[in-house]
């Protein structure tokens, strides 16, 4: 009885041990499974958030009155000069969402930290058309501002574009309609918004600028590619003194009937196409882009504004016109390709040679032209070498000085660029 009293009770016991080994089993294979999910929430999160970038080391060389995009000025302006430096030091942050997103850009060179895009976009979850982007972000006018300048086959867009749209970027919240790549529209694309017409600094004036731009993309086939475009810009520039001057003819008239603290007219219109062709040679791409308009400025200058205090000088407005076309080849299936590119940029229509220079014009109205040529090598997809020489011409006229012949301002580029 003893014997079977101790087996019972031994049996009991071990029960006892193996339930409660059990629900420790249990127990823990829960908090396990509750850590792997909770890590498994951790890493989708982390998922969402992105960061690329790209550096751009380069040299360039100039004649004696080139403008160099790296380093200080010519020191001594009879002589060629070159130059070293970051041409861009990018680094951009986004996160996605399910409908939304945010992206931070920042610029790192020798020259200092900048900022490039700050902005939000919310797509709408619905029929996946719509979508909102506010902030600071590539203007939505023609082709050559959004195109990436880690993928642009020039080392600079245009002189047009430059001048026209300095920073490339604005302060504006902007309305985007694509359909889904399930649709038969999907090809076409329309962006429209205001902006604050300042570039990447602070608003000034309570005037919004209104820009638009539809698209079109069409694949023929396997080998070619159509896309094109055109562009709308209706803004206004502050003005800061009461004299505007405006064209009348061949000279320059005053118009001093208290104009301060009005706003000049500043409208652009603009067309752009390209088309991509494969072949056994490799693929040959062309594309290019008109834009012509009215453009309030200075004397001196026509550069769009992009300064953090309102103007106070006098306003001159010029009727222009300006465009590029650009041919890019790639060879075989070699990692090389080949660029030409031509821009044109004539900043008053109304005047030309000899005219200028008289009845208040100046240097600032002399058309100018660039002709590149340059060669690619993608060493790897995230290392490009990238050589390119610009012939840059000016307009002549006898009555500016230092325009009266060709000025010596040709540059040659060489970059190294690593992608991430």
């Amino acid at each position: 009885m003893r014997s079977i009293v101790i087996i019972l009770s031994f049996l009991c016991f071990a029960n006892i041990v193996t339930a409660q080994t059990q629900d420790s089993v249990k127990k823990d294979g829960e908090q396990s499974g509750e850590q792997i999910r909770q890590l498994d929430e951790k890493v989708k999160k982390l998922q969402k958030i992105k960061i690329s970038g790209y550096i751009q080391g380069q040299f360039q060389w100039g004649e004696e009155n080139a403008s160099l995009k790296v380093g200080a000025a010519n020191e001594n302006p009879e002589k060629s000069f070159n130059r070293i430096g970051i041409r861009r030091g990018r680094i951009k942050f986004a996160y996605e969402g399910d409908i939304a997103t945010g992206v931070f850009q920042l610029d790192l060179t020798e020259k200092g930290i900048g900022f490039k895009d700050v902005y939000f976009a919310v797509k709408d979850p619905w029929i996946k058309t719509f979508s909102l982007k506010a902030g600071i972000f590539d203007r939505p006018f023609g082709y050559e501002i959004g195109f990436s300048s880690s993928r642009r086959e020039s080392p600079e867009r245009s002189t047009l574009f430059q001048t026209l749209f300095p920073d490339e970027r604005d302060l504006g919240l902007m309305l985007t309609i694509q359909a889904p790549k399930t649709s038969a529209w999907n090809f076409l694309k329309l962006e429209a918004g205001l902006f604050a017409g300042n570039g990447i600094k602070l608003e000034t004036d309570n005037r919004k600028d209104f820009i638009t731009h539809l698209s079109a993309e069409k694949k023929l086939g396997k080998v070619v590619t159509l896309s094109g475009g055109v562009s709308y810009y209706n803004g206004g520039v502050y003005q800061g003194s009461d004299n505007v001057y405006t064209m009348d003819g061949k000279s320059f008239v005053l118009d001093s009937m208290e104009n301060k603290g009005k706003f000049a007219k500043r409208e652009y219109f603009g067309l752009d196409a390209r088309i991509s062709i494969k072949s056994v040679i490799g693929t040959t791409q062309l594309r290019g882009e008109y834009i012509m308009g009215q453009q309030p400025a200075v004397a001196k200058s026509t550069k769009s504004p992009n300064a953090s205090t309102l103007p106070t000088h006098d306003t001159y407005i010029r009727n222009f016109s300006g465009w590029y076309i650009m041919f890019v080849q790639d060879i075989w299936e070699l990692p090389l390709s080949v660029v030409a590119k031509y821009d044109v940029y004539n900043p008053n229509r109304k005047i030309s040679s000899n005219e200028i220079g008289l009845n208040g014009s100046s240097s600032a109205d002399l058309a100018q032209s660039t002709l590149g040529l340059g060669l690619l090598w993608n060493a790897t997809k995230d290392i490009r070498l990238q050589a390119y020489y610009e012939f840059n011409k000016n307009e002549k006229s006898q009555n500016v000085s230092d325009y009266e012949k060709d000025r010596k301002n040709d540059v040659f580029t060489l970059r190294l660029q690593y992608k991430f």
